[in-house]
């Protein structure tokens, strides 16, 4: 089963980059981020032509999550428990049917939290907290579980082409890096990390400064894993080329492959 995620910056903005993609990578599952869209206006029939049943949790012009799969889902649930005045669009979470078995998958953008402080960045500390007490509850299941997604989080300074550049930003803060942390040492494995090691890789290139032509990247996209999961890993891969495409968005698709 290959699992990808991929913030698009836009789906109207990415109606030709997307199905591009798509194509040549052919992954099962892709949870998209930054759809800025209200579920009614996705153009679902494209992708529904390609073999993808479409499940969104929109918002008009901002945020809004997004899953794509080839293979049945059950389940499918909208909105990161904890906090029922939250209207932003940013959690989904769906069980996905492979060959082998099912894998709970969680499509997630986290939020960006600038500028720091404030109350942005307390907004933003406030949904990892929420997001650690769901993760836990998904490990307590003993099942295959995937939290994939956009997380705003640049974890270690080799994440960073120039780490001294973020020092001040919420992406690198260290309340930040911690509350990755915590997640993670609730039994959760980054996959990329657990397939490659040391700089240079990257799956964000701000659009301004030559960013992309210059390598000036940071690894903010990430794929989650508990141990269920971890133990069928077999390869994680950035899409970088993808960025260097035509009206690319300013992330790369991320994919993992598991023997589910």
């Amino acid at each position: 089963m290959k699992l990808a995620t991929f913030n698009i910056n836009g789906i109207k903005a990415r109606a030709e980059a997307l199905p591009r993609w798509l194509n040549a990578a052919r992954p099962d599952v892709v949870c998209l981020q930054e759809i800025k869209s209200v579920d009614d206006a996705f153009p679902r029939e494209v992708f529904e032509g390609m073999g993808y049943r479409v499940e969104t949790h929109g918002q008009k012009s901002f945020n809004g999550v997004a899953i794509l799969s080839r293979l049945p889902l059950e389940d499918v649930t909208r909105g990161l428990p904890g906090d029922p005045e939250d209207e932003q669009a940013r959690w989904i979470e769906a069980t996905v049917i492979g060959d082998k078995g099912a894998i709970r998958v969680c499509g997630l953008y986290l939020p960006n939290g600038n500028p720091a402080p404030g109350p942005k960045y307390d907004y933003k500390l406030a949904w990892m907290d929420r997001m650690q007490s769901r993760a836990a509850e998904l490990l307590a299941t003993e099942e295959p579980v995937a939290m994939i997604g956009d997380y705003n989080v640049i974890p270690q300074p080799e994440d960073a082409a120039k780490p001294e550049a973020w020092v001040e930003d919420a992406l690198f803060l260290p309340e930040s890096r911690a509350a990755f942390r915590r997640i993670l040492h609730l039994g959760f494995t980054d996959a990329f990390r657990a397939c490659h090691q040391g700089p240079g890789h990257y799956t964000f290139w701000d659009y301004q400064a030559n960013a992309w032509e210059r390598n000036n990247g940071i690894r903010i996209d990430h794929l989650l894993l508990s141990p269920q999961a971890a133990d069928r890993l077999t390869d994680c891969q950035i899409d970088r080329m993808v960025r260097a495409g035509d009206k690319p968005s300013d992330h790369v698709p991320v994919w993992v492959e598991l023997d589910i």
